[in-house]
């Protein structure tokens, strides 16, 4: 069974240092794809704009600067008020936006109870799916005889 653990909150795209505008957003966390977070931004069209990127790098990000390239993520204090701020890049365009530090710490929280960091393989079923792959079948004694028989005859022939 997989779980889905959904929040939405309200981000703010910031424009310059003195302003920014709302942007509703829904932050979605899937056990069935258990190293990442999905991002949908309504900004007004027909379709969302989705983003995903890994779960560890948004945990990570709520305490300290991290990421590299598309997806930065770091804290910060604005107006007195814990934020997060993200960074994303892609060919179409860079973005800055403000999340609240607490509501996007709680929908981890929520995250990390749902799969323990260090147990998202487990989610995924590799282990099960290899030995069933790797699992012998009776087709299988069929290679692994011989397939060349000796040289040397019997009974002296």
């Amino acid at each position: 069974m997989h779980t889905v653990v959904e929040r939405e909150l309200e981000l703010k795209l910031v424009l310059s240092p003195e302003r920014s505008i709302p942007v509703p957003a829904r932050l979605r966390y899937r056990t069935d794809d258990p190293y990442a977070v999905h991002i949908a931004f309504h900004i007004g069209s027909d379709h969302p704009v989705n983003w995903t990127f890994a779960r560890e790098l948004l945990v990570e990000g709520v305490f300290r600067p991290c990421g590299h390239g598309d997806v930065r993520v770091w804290p910060t204090k604005v107006a007195g008020r814990s934020v997060v701020l993200m960074a994303l890049s892609s060919p179409d365009g860079d973005v800055l936006l403000e999340a609240p530090a607490a509501q996007v710490s709680a929908w981890l929280e929520r995250t990390l109870r749902a799969v323990p960091p260090g147990t998202e393989a487990d989610q995924l079923g590799i282990d099960d799916g290899l030995a069933e792959l790797l699992a012998p079948t009776p087709a299988d004694d069929l290679w692994l005889r011989d397939p060349w028989p000796s040289d040397e005859s019997k009974d002296g022939e």
